[in-house]
């Protein structure tokens, strides 16, 4: 029996780990039964089972007999983490503030649409579907941040390019910071997070017509909203 390389389930335990990000999964949440997940990826139960025990390994899940498997940390920023050295994680990102991320996206996203109106597949277009649905049934601040990031992951991962996603994980951990959260939730209001969710609702239809012109133009207006959104709460 071939016996599956350490980078293989590595590749499977990231994908589980995106899969909940996806399903708007949070620190605490019960992950799908190991059937499921394999039934899901497409893989077979032991190699879910392998990348569950690295992934446990880790701290980043924790197996209850008889109750299940859960989530240890928020699966985003424990994605960002498996996926990145520590010393990019911890050591980098030190000196980065909103401003900066910000300046970042707005450099970065907008152009990475054309790309995503080429390489996206029919699955990703659903995946970026979900993720605006997702925002729209977000309740408060919290939840809205779960879906919004995995919103803008799951165009990251349409563009099937796995440089431009590690270089995203980089803003994705620079944007999780205390800073940024706090000046975000001071100044939110079910009006604004409705405003985004508009927002990205007219990138997906965009990228699903395969309009790469509008839907830069779209992700483009989006991340000055957000702009001018934290700007104006540096001030209260």
């Amino acid at each position: 029996m071939r016996i599956p390389s350490v980078d293989r389930i590595r590749d499977v335990a990231e994908n589980v780990l995106r899969e909940a990000v996806h399903q708007g999964l949070v620190a605490g949440s019960r992950l799908p039964t190991e059937r499921a997940l394999a039934d899901k990826l497409r893989i077979t139960r032991s190699m879910v089972r392998n990348a569950m025990s690295l992934l446990e390994s880790d701290g980043m899940i924790s197996r209850e007999v008889g109750r299940g498997t859960y989530l240890k940390s928020d699966p985003l920023s424990a994605l960002v983490d498996f996926d990145s050295d520590d010393f990019t994680t911890h050591e980098m990102l030190n000196d980065i503030g909103p401003a900066d991320v910000m300046a970042a996206r707005q450099s970065f996203e907008p152009m990475a649409m054309y790309l995503v109106v080429v390489e996206a597949t029919e699955a990703d277009f659903e995946a970026i579907q979900s993720g605006v649905e997702s925002c729209a049934r977000a309740a408060n601040y919290d939840e809205f941040e779960v879906c919004d990031l995995a919103f803008h992951r799951s165009l990251m991962e349409a563009t099937h390019n796995p440089l431009l996603l590690r270089m995203y994980s980089l803003i994705e951990s620079a944007r999780q910071g205390d800073l940024w959260g706090s000046m975000k939730r001071r100044g939110d209001t079910p009006e604004r997070r409705h405003r985004s969710f508009l927002q990205h609702a007219e990138i997906a239809d965009a990228l699903r017509n395969r309009d790469g012109r509008g839907a830069q133009e779209a992700m483009s207006a989006h991340l000055d909203f957000v702009s001018a959104f934290l700007r104006e709460n540096t001030r209260r």
